[in-house]
């Protein structure tokens, strides 16, 4: 795959280069910047909104994309290949299932179904298993906008937030070949794509947590974005749970306090090494968490920080290191890894774009008692990154199997793993 990138890379240059040397040249080239804080932009962004505005020290970084059809399977077993050797000891992972293109959150249904939700496809995915075998099969596909990445599953129905919906599928596993249109049971969401994809965590009483991410990297943010809000799918009643949140896509309810937790990304074009993603706890209704006046809890932004002190804000419960795009995370409430695992939180990390070594593209863990003092996290999977920026996976949600071992999902090569424990 790094082959087939190099190639790519050096067939765009070759392009530039026969162009002519009468076309200006990368380095001098305007830095990207836009007018952010207008309706105009957040109802109609450019294609390349996610930029932000450029430094000069970060000049030119964007995010990249996988492979279109996904990895293949030496592909993917390359990948078991350089991930196995820096799990823990007694630890085992291996592909689950492959061709789940763009595989974002996953749930599990009542018979064993896993489903999952995809990015920019459109598309959700059931799977199934034949004969010790797994098929996949795309039980939904063409939705508009094309960013189903959240979804669950309770009360025998299935849940699946596309931006400005969510939908419920009532008794998906018995109609995998026909769900029908499903029922809208919320839509009190703004319409911006741009950061509107969503993750959805049920509490104990069904209601779900739901991220509503701003429609830039930095600025203001218009009402109703910038939150987490706390749904009842039964009646479409809601709540602000937090306030100051940038773009968040995980989270779980910690099993010991009933407490949310969620991970969030923060801002870009700042500098390689700021600021940190974060892990933050909800400990009270309406807390804010510092978007956009501050970031990682003590960093006042250049722009934006219009007087306020990072002190007014809740600072996270962890600083997880500065772009490494902490997505899908689960508190461990399995009894298959060693008892120290017990309701550690095991996160998925993405991986980097606006940097220029990338980091994250793993799976950390964090040890942490209910009151969300004194957290250390350690890495417990990694190897998907090869070399400065070169992607072999790009990891972005966690869930539990009824065994205990846990399920991996990758969107980048449209994969599931699986990681189980045996002494």
């Amino acid at each position: 795959m790094k082959m087939a990138i190099n190639r790519s890379v050096l067939a765009l240059a070759a392009i530039a280069f026969l162009a002519g040397a009468g076309q200006v040249s990368a380095q001098q080239k305007p830095l990207h910047n836009y007018q952010s804080g207008n309706k105009d932009f957040w109802t109609h962004p450019p294609d390349d909104w996610f930029l932000g505005d450029e430094t000069e020290a970060q000049k030119g970084l964007a995010p990249p994309s996988g492979p279109a059809t996904g990895a293949s399977d030496a592909e993917l077993a390359n990948v078991i290949k350089k991930v196995q050797p820096t799990l823990p000891k007694g630890f085992k992972i291996e592909v689950y299932a492959s061709g789940v293109l763009a595989a974002r959150q996953m749930a599990w249904g009542d018979k064993g179904t896993l489903f999952v939700g995809s990015f920019g496809l459109g598309n959700v995915y059931a799977i199934t298993d034949k004969g010790g075998k797994k098929e996949v099969k795309t039980i939904l596909k063409g939705l508009n906008p094309p960013m189903p990445t959240g979804l669950a599953y309770q009360d025998g129905a299935l849940y699946v937030i596309n931006v400005n919906k969510l939908i419920k599928y009532d008794n998906p596993e018995a109609n995998l070949d026909k769900l029908g249109d499903g029922k809208v049971v919320y839509d009190d969401m703004p319409s911006y794509a741009a950061h509107g994809w969503k993750y959805l965590a049920a509490d104990k009483d069904g209601w779900f947590y739901i991220p509503f991410g701003p429609p830039f990297n930095i600025g203001i943010p218009p009402t109703g974005n910038s939150q987490i809000r706390r749904v009842d799918p039964k009646t479409g009643n809601a709540e602000i749970v937090a306030l100051g949140v940038r773009n968040s896509v995980g989270g779980d309810v910690d099993p010991r306090s009933g407490k949310y937790w969620f991970t969030e990304n923060a801002r870009d074009w700042i500098s390689d090494d700021l600021p940190s993603d974060k892990l933050n706890m909800i400990s009270k209704m309406g807390e804010h968490f510092g978007y956009p006046y501050c970031h990682q809890g003590n960093l006042p932004d250049p722009k934006f920080a219009m007087g306020h002190k990072c002190s007014e804000f809740t600072p996270p419960a962890l600083n997880l290191g500065a772009h490494v795009a902490p997505l899908g995370m689960k508190f461990y409430t399995g009894s298959q890894f060693p008892a120290d695992y017990k309701n550690n939180i095991l996160i998925a990390e993405h991986g980097s774009w606006n940097r220029h070594k990338y980091q994250g593209g793993r799976i950390v863990r964090v040890i942490v008692g209910p009151d969300g003092k004194n957290p250390k996290q350690e890495v417990f999977a990694s190897g998907w990154i090869e070399g400065d920026q070169g992607y072999l996976g790009r990891p972005d949600d966690i869930l539990l199997d009824k065994d205990g071992s846990i399920l991996i999902a990758d969107d980048w090569a449209g994969a599931i793993y699986r990681i189980s424990y045996s002494k």
